[in-house]
């Protein structure tokens, strides 16, 4: 499977951001990208069905794609399924999305960071333990968004926004404590950053809004490049998968901006 494409997996949407860096960095991989819509959101699925949801998929993509790698562009799968998905298919590398707390921690000079994620991600005890490991000596406030994912899927398909619904959503990120402002707020959900010019709009003052999607398509490269046939050029054109079928027209227009043809 090492010639086979990069599966990049979310739950809807917001994974393209991830998708987009990566076709910069990896030019000669294909792609499949894979929404499973018809779980989205889900932030709001309880652990373990959402984890036995996501496993049981994959036994289909993998039969079907015969991905080279599997990168899971969401934070949310990205805490709870990790490890199962490995010891299920390890013929497959996995990589997985996390909250980019520890270069928050590093960067920021008030010491006032948020994490801005779903409620599914916040509430993660992995999430904790990335604070705990790389952010101790740093005031880390988790804020979890109920709509802003849904915002940008609305977006993303229709091309606009309520900014008062972004501002609502953003506002708990903003913090002042001893005469200390938030400096950096952490994007822990691939959707977000397709709004993040949104949230400089609304923001009540200036902060680094720091999107990992670089950072975790570097990482799947590091492992690509390990793979026989890595550098191949692709010979069939990137695609994109729908868990519930066919997406309405908005969609495809979207899916076919970005190159992808319904697979």
């Amino acid at each position: 499977m090492s010639d086979g494409p990069v599966l990049v997996f979310d739950s809807g949407i917001g994974g393209l951001s991830v998708l987009r860096e990566a076709r910069v960095i990896m030019p000669g991989r294909r792609f499949v990208y894979v929404a499973d819509d018809a779980g989205f959101p889900y932030g709001r699925w309880e652990e373990g069905a959402l984890r036995d949801r996501i496993v049981d998929l994959f036994s289909g993509l993998i039969a079907r794609h015969r991905p080279a790698l599997a990168l899971i562009a969401c934070n949310t799968a990205s805490t709870i399924v990790m490890a199962e998905l490995r010891a299920a298919y390890p013929e497959v590398p996995f990589v997985g999305t996390v909250p980019a707390i520890k270069p928050a921690a590093e960067r920021t000079r008030s010491g006032l960071v948020s994490v801005l994620a779903t409620p599914g991600t916040v509430k993660r005890q992995y999430t904790r333990d990335l604070i705990r490991d790389y952010a101790g000596k740093v005031h880390v406030r988790l804020v979890g968004s109920e709509n802003l994912a849904s915002l940008a899927e609305t977006y993303m398909r229709k091309g606009f926004v309520d900014e008062a619904a972004v501002a609502a959503e953003i506002a708990p990120c903003f913090v002042s404590l001893n005469g200390k402002q938030t400096d950096i707020v952490v994007l822990a959900c691939t959707h977000f950053p397709f709004l993040v010019n949104r949230m400089r709009k609304m923001a009540p003052w200036p902060v680094d809004w720091i999107d990992p999607a670089e950072a975790i398509a570097r990482r799947a490269l590091a492992i690509v490049e390990t793979l026989p046939g890595g550098d191949a050029l692709p010979d069939a054109k990137d695609s994109v998968v729908f868990t519930s079928g066919t997406p309405d027209t908005n969609v495809q227009r979207l899916m076919h901006g970005f190159g992808l043809t319904l697979g």
